[in-house]
């Protein structure tokens, strides 16, 4: 019963507007259903999606990170960098993955620490991490990657199923774990919901939204290198925009944006929808602007739709003391 009951709220009816999408999609198009379409489906948003996943923890927190799709912006253009540099590849993605690790332990280390808003600080990395991608690649691109690191972005791994893909599922699985089975998804929720009660419990609430940010920025420098060996190239505005995606599933998926409230399954469910809606448009030869509006659309509907149902709730108490 406990694990249906989230089927009854949010996420069912998330469940029941995926379903809707998938059939009208199925029948607009032939091709919506043939394997190679669905693989496609996930493989060109792969990288916000994972992104997407690491966005639910800080989001719950009860903060924000504007700064993923220029850190996945940085960790390309380094690569790139590194390459052209003749550092050895396999070293190359591991320093590059440190950057993700340094970028993500700045961000915390002002908000946790110097007590800064997470809006004001990501928003300035956002434009230092995009000002440093570009510093490195100037206004060039870099292709001519090894062949295996191309491999891992653009060839299935087990059948048609790409690396990517595969790591997008062990890390929703691994995250899923950690947030809703350990102490420290108990104490993400805590301290988005009330930080100071979290003080009081003796949590170090510091030390927890440091490794928050820090594991946000190392995946997106994970999703950064995975966008690289898609596209086979890296130029300055790689990821450029990829945040609104991002915070769109995560806030559809039922995450309040407020923290303390969401569940990763809410921003799977998401996800699925929002891939769904994109390439139902794109099968049906709807412009990518359109696409953006829609997703925009999305974005002010999940905060607004959580929101009037929360004042309906607390309205109806008082009509039935009157």
């Amino acid at each position: 019963m406990t694990i249906l009951k989230p089927l009854l709220g949010w996420e069912g009816f998330l469940l029941a507007v995926l379903i809707a999408i998938i059939a009208a999609n199925a029948a607009l198009s032939p091709q919506f259903l043939t394997l190679s379409n669905q693989i496609n489906l996930f493989q060109l948003s792969i990288e916000k999606i994972i992104v997407a996943l690491v966005m639910t923890f800080v989001i719950i927190n009860a903060e924000i990170d504007l700064s993923v799709a220029s850190m996945m912006g940085l960790s390309a253009c380094a690569f790139g960098w590194f390459f052209q540099q003749g550092v050895d590849p396999v070293a190359a993605i591991g320093l590059c993955l440190l950057i993700g690790v340094a970028g993500g332990a700045f961000n915390g280390w002002f908000i946790a620490r110097v007590g800064l808003p997470s809006l004001v600080v990501t928003l300035a990395t956002l434009i230092g991490f995009r000002g440093l991608a570009r510093v490195l690649v100037e206004d060039r691109g870099v292709s001519g990657f090894p062949q295996w690191f191309g491999d891992l972005g653009q060839k299935g791994l087990i059948g048609p199923v790409p690396f990517a893909l595969i790591a997008f599922a062990v890390l929703f699985v691994a995250l899923f774990v950690l947030l809703q089975r350990t102490g420290f998804g108990r104490k993400t929720y805590v301290i988005g919901t009330n930080r100071d009660v979290a003080d009081y419990a003796g949590i170090d609430t510091g030390r927890h939204k440091m490794i928050i940010f820090m594991m946000s920025g190392l995946v997106s420098a994970f999703a950064g290198l995975l966008f690289a060996a898609r596209v086979g190239a890296v130029r300055g505005d790689v990821a450029q925009g990829f945040e609104l995606d991002v915070i769109t599933m995560v806030l559809l998926g039922g995450v309040s944006i407020f923290g303390g409230a969401g569940s990763l399954m809410g921003t799977l469910l998401a996800i699925l929808i929002v891939l769904n809606l994109r390439n139902g448009m794109a099968l049906v030869n709807i412009t990518g602007h359109i696409q953006t509006g829609v997703v925009g659309l999305l974005l002010i509907g999940s905060v607004l739709v959580p929101r009037i149902n929360l004042s309906a709730l607390r309205r109806r108490p008082q009509k039935e003391a009157t």
